[in-house]
Protein backbone atom coordinates (compact mmCIF):
# COMPACT_ATOMS: atom_id res chain seq x y z
CA UNK A 1 0.00 0.00 0.00
CA UNK A 2 1.14 3.51 -0.57
CA UNK A 3 1.29 5.77 2.84
CA UNK A 4 -0.72 8.85 3.00
CA UNK A 5 -0.81 11.75 4.91
CA UNK A 6 -4.30 10.83 5.68
CA UNK A 7 -3.71 6.53 6.28
CA UNK A 8 -4.89 5.96 9.69
CA UNK A 9 -2.70 4.65 12.46
CA UNK A 10 -3.54 1.02 14.70
CA UNK A 11 -1.06 -0.68 16.37
CA UNK A 12 0.25 -3.18 19.07
CA UNK A 13 1.86 -2.38 22.38
CA UNK A 14 4.22 -4.59 23.93
CA UNK A 15 7.70 -5.04 25.81
CA UNK A 16 9.22 -7.37 24.01
CA UNK A 17 7.12 -6.29 20.90
CA UNK A 18 9.50 -7.12 18.01
CA UNK A 19 8.59 -10.63 17.77
CA UNK A 20 4.45 -9.64 16.96
CA UNK A 21 3.53 -11.27 14.52
CA UNK A 22 0.10 -9.09 14.56
CA UNK A 23 1.48 -6.33 11.77
CA UNK A 24 1.71 -9.31 9.42
CA UNK A 25 -1.45 -10.61 10.11
CA UNK A 26 -3.59 -7.06 9.98
CA UNK A 27 -1.54 -5.52 7.32
CA UNK A 28 -2.68 -8.75 5.12
CA UNK A 29 -5.95 -8.00 6.08
CA UNK A 30 -5.52 -4.15 5.38
CA UNK A 31 -4.67 -4.72 2.02
CA UNK A 32 -7.34 -7.15 1.00
CA UNK A 33 -10.27 -5.13 2.41
CA UNK A 34 -8.19 -1.92 0.28
CA UNK A 35 -8.99 0.61 3.48
CA UNK A 36 -5.93 3.36 4.25
CA UNK A 37 -4.74 2.14 7.13
CA UNK A 38 -1.84 0.59 8.92
CA UNK A 39 -0.74 -1.67 11.83
CA UNK A 40 2.55 -1.16 13.31
CA UNK A 41 4.34 -2.47 16.15
CA UNK A 42 5.07 0.47 18.88
CA UNK A 43 7.96 -0.64 21.74
CA UNK A 44 6.20 0.52 25.26
CA UNK A 45 7.94 -0.36 28.29
CA UNK A 46 6.11 -0.41 31.13
CA UNK A 47 7.22 2.92 33.17
CA UNK A 48 5.83 4.21 29.46
CA UNK A 49 2.91 3.04 29.23
CA UNK A 50 1.19 6.02 30.10
CA UNK A 51 2.78 8.05 28.24
CA UNK A 52 2.39 6.23 25.24
CA UNK A 53 -1.11 6.08 25.80
CA UNK A 54 -1.12 9.99 25.99
CA UNK A 55 0.62 10.31 22.79
CA UNK A 56 -1.74 7.85 20.74
CA UNK A 57 -4.50 10.15 21.59
CA UNK A 58 -2.71 13.31 20.92
CA UNK A 59 -1.43 12.08 17.47
CA UNK A 60 -4.28 10.63 16.25
CA UNK A 61 -4.17 6.87 16.25
CA UNK A 62 -7.40 5.16 16.19
CA UNK A 63 -6.83 1.99 17.87
CA UNK A 64 -4.18 -0.60 18.94
CA UNK A 65 -3.51 -3.98 20.37
CA UNK A 66 -2.31 -4.65 24.26
CA UNK A 67 -0.16 -7.57 25.08
CA UNK A 68 2.89 -8.42 27.52
CA UNK A 69 3.01 -6.53 29.92
CA UNK A 70 0.26 -3.82 29.54
CA UNK A 71 -3.37 -6.03 29.54
CA UNK A 72 -4.17 -5.35 33.24
CA UNK A 73 -1.88 -2.80 33.65
CA UNK A 74 -3.50 -0.28 30.76
CA UNK A 75 -6.91 -0.90 32.57
CA UNK A 76 -7.01 2.60 35.03
CA UNK A 77 -5.89 4.54 32.23
CA UNK A 78 -9.07 3.58 29.73
CA UNK A 79 -12.07 5.61 29.92
CA UNK A 80 -14.74 3.02 29.22
CA UNK A 81 -14.55 -0.93 29.23
CA UNK A 82 -16.63 -3.88 28.07
CA UNK A 83 -18.36 -6.27 29.45
CA UNK A 84 -16.13 -8.94 28.69
CA UNK A 85 -12.80 -6.78 29.80
CA UNK A 86 -15.01 -6.22 33.23
CA UNK A 87 -14.96 -9.86 33.57
CA UNK A 88 -11.62 -10.52 32.82
CA UNK A 89 -9.90 -7.66 34.65
CA UNK A 90 -7.72 -7.71 31.34
CA UNK A 91 -7.76 -5.65 27.82
CA UNK A 92 -6.07 -6.53 24.81
CA UNK A 93 -8.06 -4.09 22.32
CA UNK A 94 -8.21 -0.58 22.49
CA UNK A 95 -9.90 2.00 20.46
CA UNK A 96 -11.08 5.72 20.41
CA UNK A 97 -14.34 7.23 21.25
CA UNK A 98 -15.93 10.57 21.61
CA UNK A 99 -15.70 9.78 25.41
CA UNK A 100 -11.74 8.90 25.19
CA UNK A 101 -9.85 4.98 24.63
CA UNK A 102 -12.13 2.06 25.11
CA UNK A 103 -11.00 -1.27 26.29
CA UNK A 104 -12.14 -4.90 25.35
CA UNK A 105 -10.81 -8.44 25.53
CA UNK A 106 -10.77 -10.39 22.43
CA UNK A 107 -8.90 -13.12 23.86
CA UNK A 108 -11.72 -14.86 24.92
CA UNK A 109 -13.14 -15.61 21.81
CA UNK A 110 -9.48 -16.41 20.25
CA UNK A 111 -8.64 -18.88 23.28
CA UNK A 112 -11.75 -21.01 22.76
CA UNK A 113 -12.03 -21.15 18.79
CA UNK A 114 -10.24 -23.93 18.39
CA UNK A 115 -11.05 -25.42 21.45
CA UNK A 116 -14.90 -25.74 20.13
CA UNK A 117 -13.96 -28.04 17.33
CA UNK A 118 -13.58 -30.49 20.15
CA UNK A 119 -16.26 -31.73 21.92
CA UNK A 120 -16.85 -32.85 25.67
CA UNK A 121 -15.50 -30.00 27.35
CA UNK A 122 -18.25 -30.28 30.07
CA UNK A 123 -17.45 -30.99 33.85
CA UNK A 124 -13.78 -31.31 32.61
CA UNK A 125 -10.65 -29.73 34.55
CA UNK A 126 -7.88 -27.22 32.97
CA UNK A 127 -4.77 -26.64 34.52
CA UNK A 128 -3.31 -23.00 33.56
CA UNK A 129 0.28 -22.10 33.94
CA UNK A 130 0.55 -18.52 34.87
CA UNK A 131 -1.55 -15.88 36.49
CA UNK A 132 -1.47 -12.52 34.18
CA UNK A 133 -3.71 -10.79 31.92
CA UNK A 134 -3.54 -13.96 29.58
CA UNK A 135 -5.08 -16.14 32.45
CA UNK A 136 -7.38 -14.36 33.02
CA UNK A 137 -9.08 -14.59 29.41
CA UNK A 138 -8.39 -18.68 29.65
CA UNK A 139 -10.16 -19.03 32.83
CA UNK A 140 -13.47 -17.13 31.04
CA UNK A 141 -12.72 -19.29 28.06
CA UNK A 142 -12.89 -22.51 30.15
CA UNK A 143 -16.79 -21.06 31.86
CA UNK A 144 -17.72 -20.74 28.45
CA UNK A 145 -16.69 -23.89 27.34
CA UNK A 146 -18.11 -25.59 30.57
CA UNK A 147 -15.18 -26.69 32.39
CA UNK A 148 -15.82 -27.53 36.43
CA UNK A 149 -12.65 -26.79 37.45
CA UNK A 150 -10.03 -24.50 36.39
CA UNK A 151 -6.13 -24.72 39.01
CA UNK A 152 -4.12 -22.10 38.37
CA UNK A 153 -0.49 -22.51 38.95
CA UNK A 154 1.92 -19.21 39.95
CA UNK A 155 5.06 -18.30 41.55
CA UNK A 156 3.78 -15.36 43.92
CA UNK A 157 1.62 -16.47 47.06
CA UNK A 158 -0.16 -12.62 46.86
CA UNK A 159 -0.76 -12.52 42.87
CA UNK A 160 -2.43 -16.09 43.40
CA UNK A 161 -4.75 -14.92 46.45
CA UNK A 162 -5.39 -11.35 44.72
CA UNK A 163 -6.22 -13.66 41.61
CA UNK A 164 -8.28 -15.94 43.28
CA UNK A 165 -10.58 -13.07 45.42
CA UNK A 166 -10.83 -11.03 41.83
CA UNK A 167 -13.13 -13.88 40.57
CA UNK A 168 -14.94 -14.05 43.52
CA UNK A 169 -18.17 -12.16 42.73
CA UNK A 170 -17.80 -13.73 38.97
CA UNK A 171 -21.09 -15.61 37.49
CA UNK A 172 -18.40 -17.95 35.93
CA UNK A 173 -20.14 -21.72 36.83
CA UNK A 174 -16.84 -23.33 37.53
CA UNK A 175 -14.72 -24.10 40.67
CA UNK A 176 -11.13 -21.72 40.56
CA UNK A 177 -8.38 -23.30 42.94
CA UNK A 178 -4.59 -21.51 42.96
CA UNK A 179 -1.19 -23.21 43.50
CA UNK A 180 2.37 -22.86 43.69
CA UNK A 181 4.39 -24.68 40.99
CA UNK A 182 5.41 -27.18 43.79
CA UNK A 183 1.81 -28.50 43.44
CA UNK A 184 2.13 -29.38 39.53
CA UNK A 185 3.22 -33.36 40.44
CA UNK A 186 -0.19 -33.87 42.12
CA UNK A 187 -2.39 -31.71 39.55
CA UNK A 188 -1.12 -33.07 36.35
CA UNK A 189 -2.80 -36.17 36.37
CA UNK A 190 -5.66 -34.67 37.23
CA UNK A 191 -5.96 -32.70 34.15
CA UNK A 192 -8.21 -32.47 30.87
CA UNK A 193 -6.44 -29.86 29.39
CA UNK A 194 -2.82 -27.63 30.18
CA UNK A 195 -2.84 -24.28 29.27
CA UNK A 196 0.50 -22.67 29.40
CA UNK A 197 -0.03 -18.51 29.14
CA UNK A 198 3.43 -17.72 30.57
CA UNK A 199 5.68 -16.28 28.40
CA UNK A 200 8.17 -19.53 29.12
CA UNK A 201 9.21 -20.63 25.53
CA UNK A 202 9.18 -17.16 23.50
CA UNK A 203 11.53 -16.46 21.30
CA UNK A 204 14.48 -15.67 23.47
CA UNK A 205 13.92 -18.62 25.67
CA UNK A 206 12.68 -20.71 22.83
CA UNK A 207 14.95 -23.80 24.54
CA UNK A 208 13.40 -23.28 27.83
CA UNK A 209 10.11 -25.38 28.66
CA UNK A 210 7.31 -24.73 31.38
CA UNK A 211 6.86 -28.27 31.89
CA UNK A 212 9.62 -30.67 31.54
CA UNK A 213 9.27 -34.23 30.00
CA UNK A 214 8.92 -35.85 32.87
CA UNK A 215 6.42 -34.06 34.41
CA UNK A 216 4.14 -34.36 31.10
CA UNK A 217 4.37 -37.90 31.77
CA UNK A 218 2.24 -37.16 34.68
CA UNK A 219 -0.48 -35.55 32.21
CA UNK A 220 -3.68 -38.15 30.97
CA UNK A 221 -2.95 -39.76 27.53
CA UNK A 222 -6.08 -38.19 26.44
CA UNK A 223 -5.48 -34.68 27.47
CA UNK A 224 -4.77 -31.46 24.98
CA UNK A 225 -1.55 -29.51 25.73
CA UNK A 226 -2.52 -25.96 24.30
CA UNK A 227 0.33 -23.16 24.49
CA UNK A 228 -0.46 -19.25 24.23
CA UNK A 229 3.02 -19.07 22.31
CA UNK A 230 2.53 -18.87 18.34
CA UNK A 231 6.69 -18.67 17.79
CA UNK A 232 8.82 -20.49 17.72
CA UNK A 233 6.36 -22.92 16.10
CA UNK A 234 5.90 -25.69 18.17
CA UNK A 235 7.41 -24.39 21.33
CA UNK A 236 9.57 -26.59 23.00
CA UNK A 237 6.70 -27.61 25.47
CA UNK A 238 4.07 -28.58 22.47
CA UNK A 239 7.40 -30.95 20.96
CA UNK A 240 7.77 -32.67 24.23
CA UNK A 241 3.84 -33.18 24.61
CA UNK A 242 3.93 -34.29 21.45
CA UNK A 243 6.60 -36.55 21.57
CA UNK A 244 5.01 -37.85 24.60
CA UNK A 245 1.96 -38.40 22.16
CA UNK A 246 -0.40 -35.61 23.83
CA UNK A 247 -2.30 -33.61 21.42
CA UNK A 248 -1.47 -30.21 21.16
CA UNK A 249 -2.83 -26.32 20.30
CA UNK A 250 -0.78 -23.61 19.50
CA UNK A 251 -1.69 -20.00 19.98
CA UNK A 252 -1.63 -19.40 16.14
CA UNK A 253 -5.55 -20.02 15.81
CA UNK A 254 -6.00 -17.90 19.17
CA UNK A 255 -4.09 -14.90 17.42
CA UNK A 256 -6.07 -14.84 14.12
CA UNK A 257 -9.42 -15.32 15.69
CA UNK A 258 -8.60 -12.39 18.56
CA UNK A 259 -6.98 -10.52 15.77
CA UNK A 260 -10.24 -10.49 13.67
CA UNK A 261 -12.69 -9.59 16.44
CA UNK A 262 -10.53 -7.01 17.20
CA UNK A 263 -10.09 -5.90 13.37
CA UNK A 264 -13.93 -5.93 13.01
CA UNK A 265 -13.86 -3.68 16.19
CA UNK A 266 -11.78 -0.98 14.43
CA UNK A 267 -13.08 -1.10 11.09
CA UNK A 268 -16.69 -1.66 11.61
CA UNK A 269 -16.90 -4.59 8.40
CA UNK A 270 -15.77 -8.29 8.66
CA UNK A 271 -12.59 -9.01 9.06
CA UNK A 272 -10.64 -11.54 6.16
CA UNK A 273 -10.09 -14.64 8.42
CA UNK A 274 -8.85 -17.07 6.30
CA UNK A 275 -6.25 -13.86 4.62
CA UNK A 276 -5.36 -13.16 8.25
CA UNK A 277 -4.39 -17.26 8.89
CA UNK A 278 -2.60 -18.03 5.28
CA UNK A 279 -0.47 -14.05 5.68
CA UNK A 280 0.59 -15.27 9.57
CA UNK A 281 1.32 -18.92 7.97
CA UNK A 282 3.70 -18.06 4.73
CA UNK A 283 5.62 -15.60 7.44
CA UNK A 284 6.17 -18.28 9.74
CA UNK A 285 7.03 -21.37 6.64
CA UNK A 286 9.22 -18.62 5.23
CA UNK A 287 11.16 -17.92 9.18
CA UNK A 288 11.63 -21.27 9.21
CA UNK A 289 12.79 -22.02 5.90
Amino acid sequence: MIITGSTQLLGVIGDPIAHSLSPVMHNAALAELGVDVVYVAFPVAAEGLEAAIAGFAATGVQGFSVTIPHKQAIVPLLAELTPEARAVGAVNTVWRTERGWMGTNTDVAGFVAPLKQRQGWAGKTALVLGNGGAARAVVAGCGQLGFAVVQVVGRSIQKLAEFKQSWVESPLALTLTTHSWVDLPTLLPTADLVVNTTPVGMHTTADQTPLTAEQLDRVPEAAVVYDLIYTPRPTQLLTLAAQRGLSTVDGLEMLVQQGAVALEIWLQRPAPVPTMRQALEKWLDHKMA
